[in-house]
């Protein structure tokens, strides 16, 4: 009977997490940037609203560090750039596992975005969880999945799938969130949505 009632939520359009159905309709899109030809160097969401739960950051990126096919970045909320933050990061490159991390650091750190070494038109991808990003009896942890695929062909790594994680030392709720590129710019098209996920 399990089986068959799951089948039946997903036929209406919910997709299955873990043991329970989850309603696409459960979020909202509050913000979408993306990035004209001029290139950006950073893409910041402001006034984010307090009435959600969680933020989900979903982005297609590439930036302009050209002698790598890889790109990498920094993640930033409230304006705040003061060592308050710590971060680590797993990454698979196809053939070997990859730590790093950091401590009393002025950001968090993502690795799985496009370089502008890539071949043209290849685009890094990443989703960023923040869990209760309102609330204001803790410090905020967030989650990454991310990645890129450039076959091997140019400097730094051949591709990548990284599993990230990192906490801001704050109680305040956040209410803006800065991406940045470790590197001067992000390229055209370069796009981040932010959505609120509703308590259940």
């Amino acid at each position: 009977m399990a089986v068959v009632s799951i089948k039946n939520k997903l036929r209406r359009g919910n997709l299955l997490v873990g043991n329970t159905a989850f309603d696409p309709a459960a979020m909202d899109s509050i913000a979408t940037v993306t990035v004209g030809s001029g290139g950006a160097a950073n893409v910041e969401f402001t006034s984010i609203p307090s009435t959600y739960t969680h933020l989900q950051i979903r982005g297609i990126l590439r930036d302009s560090r050209a002698t790598y096919g890889n790109g990498s970045g920094f993640i930033e909320f409230n304006s705040d750039t003061a060592a308050n933050y710590s971060w680590h990061q797993l990454l698979g490159d196809g053939s070997n596992p990859i730590a790093y991390s950091g401590a009393n650091a002025s950001y968090m750190q993502y690795s799985g975005g496009a370089g502008d070494g890539a071949p043209a038109n290849t685009f890094g991808v990443m989703i960023i969880d923040i869990l209760d990003y309102a609330n204001t009896n803790k410090y905020k942890t967030i989650r990454t999945l991310d990645g890129v695929d450039i076959n091997g062909t140019v400097a730094g790594y051949g591709g990548i799938a990284e599993l990230a994680s990192g906490s801001w030392r704050s109680t305040s709720a956040i209410t803006s969130i800065k991406i940045r590129p470790n590197s001067p710019n992000y390229k055209q098209y370069t796009s981040f949505a932010l959505y609120g996920i509703k308590s259940a």
